[in-house]
């Protein structure tokens, strides 16, 4: 599975303002509201319920806030770097400022695994990470999250 597959690049937030974990959740629930028509509280409501379960901040500076929801007929991924790092309760206690929302139909199972892990390696990978958090545009991070990881064949 490619993330070309999941986001477009009017799914790339270059800044994102907020200075808490549900400020950023808030800001990235109104994004996809947009990008879904799904209403931002339900989107919103979803991740946060997810986030009781454990962090997604998965360390690195990396969180992957994700949701199932009843009414998505697609998954649907939204990237944003934060304006500065915030605390996202991240597994290593690191601040986050690079973010991947992923939001899967309720029957999504295998694929929305599948993209997790996806997103997870690509944005684990120190070069690519590093890329984002100096690209100067979404265009530029659009490229980089979307190019096809060197290891994808071994994966």
């Amino acid at each position: 599975m490619d993330l070309s597959d999941l986001i477009t690049q009017d799914a790339v937030v270059v800044s994102l303002r907020a200075n808490s974990k549900k400020q950023a959740i808030q800001e990235l629930a109104g994004k996809a509201a947009e990008l879904t028509g799904l209403t931002e509280r339900e989107i919103f409501d979803t991740l946060l319920q997810r986030e009781r379960l454990g962090s997604t901040g998965v360390g690195h500076g990396v969180a992957i806030p994700h949701g199932k929801l009843t009414k998505l007929t697609r998954l649907v991924g939204l990237f944003a770097r934060m304006e500065k790092p915030i605390d996202f309760d991240a597994l290593d206690d690191q601040p986050v400022d690079l973010v991947f929302l992923l939001l899967a139909p309720e029957g999504a199972g295998a694929d929305h695994l599948k993209a997790l892990a996806r997103i997870a390696r690509q944005l684990r990978d120190p070069k690519i990470a590093a890329n984002l958090r100096s690209a100067a545009d979404a265009e530029t991070i659009y490229a980089l999250l979307t190019q096809p990881l060197a290891s994808s064949n071994a994966a």
